[in-house]
């Protein structure tokens, strides 16, 4: 059986002690180097191969500190701290002796308490019933993932207006269908273009400078969400001396709220 697209990019091989080797995917490739998504959920999946590894993940922040560059590279995953029900790691991705990559993660056994969804899903129409969004954008891993646009969707004509905000709602998932779990859920929060394109409709350069995701789900609804589709949420909050911030949200079919996550992106006038 041939193994999906996205596990053929996040395939990690062990290394020795808290160490794991792989390498960069073509299928996922972005204007320089690979998808950011695609790199964080392979530092994810070193946790989630970790023979140590304590619960699922409630949280990862990824730091990019530099471009990472096509080719081999090692991931290093250790666990700082293990508490009784929450296991705090340290991960680095070296490329050629040197760390282009840090992160953080949190692994938690959940308990049933409390729940409920304060933020509730946008009524929106259903996935099928809104076009799929025609691809734009000349690298490779847009082609992995279908895309509805309710609103927000990339400029039709970059003439430099302001468009008057930079919120997108649309609905998403792996083109070639595929379950989804934790990796594939980090991936999906990275979808989102960077907002500063929305808002002002003109191409500048960009590039996420760190990236947090907070899972809210479990493995209990991430196996029911199956194959369907996320409704994603994303918008700035605010455009500052060469930087801003970009926050989303996806929710199922359900209506689970699944993944929130923040970014901070670097931006050149």
């Amino acid at each position: 059986m041939t193994l999906h697209v996205f596990d053929q990019a996040i395939a990690l091989s062990p290394a020795g002690p808290d160490t794991f080797t792989g390498h960069t995917s073509a299928a996922y490739a972005n204007m320089v180097g690979p998808f950011g998504g695609i790199t964080v959920a392979q530092m994810l999946n070193a946790v989630m191969l970790h023979p140590q590894r304590l619960g699922d993940p409630v949280m990862l922040t990824a730091n990019f500190a530099a471009a990472v560059a096509d080719g081999p590279f090692t991931v290093l995953a250790r666990a700082a701290r293990t508490n009784r029900s929450t296991q705090h790691w340290i991960i680095e991705l070296v490329q050629e002796g040197a760390t282009v990559m840090t992160a953080t993660a949190v692994t938690a056994v959940r308990r049933e308490t409390f729940s409920l969804n304060e933020l509730p899903m946008p009524q929106v129409p259903p996935p099928h019933t809104v076009p799929l969004a025609i691809r734009f954008a000349p690298v490779e891993w847009v082609n992995r993932y279908h895309t509805r646009f309710v609103t927000g969707a990339m400029p039709a004509e970059w003439d430099g207006s302001d468009s008057g905000n930079s919120e997108s709602l649309l609905w998403l998932r792996d083109a070639q269908p595929r379950r989804l779990d934790f990796c594939s859920l980090a991936a999906l929060a990275d979808v989102f273009f960077p907002r500063v394109f929305v808002r002002r409709k003109q191409r500048v350069p960009i590039g996420t400078v760190s990236m947090t995701a907070y899972f809210h789900a479990d493995a209990a609804q991430l196996t029911a969400t199956g194959e369907g589709y996320l409704l994603g949420q994303a918008r700035a909050q605010v455009f500052r001396n060469g930087f801003f911030d970009q926050t989303a949200q996806l929710w199922n079919e359900a209506g689970d709220l699944l993944v929130t996550s923040h970014q901070l992106v670097y931006f050149k006038q």
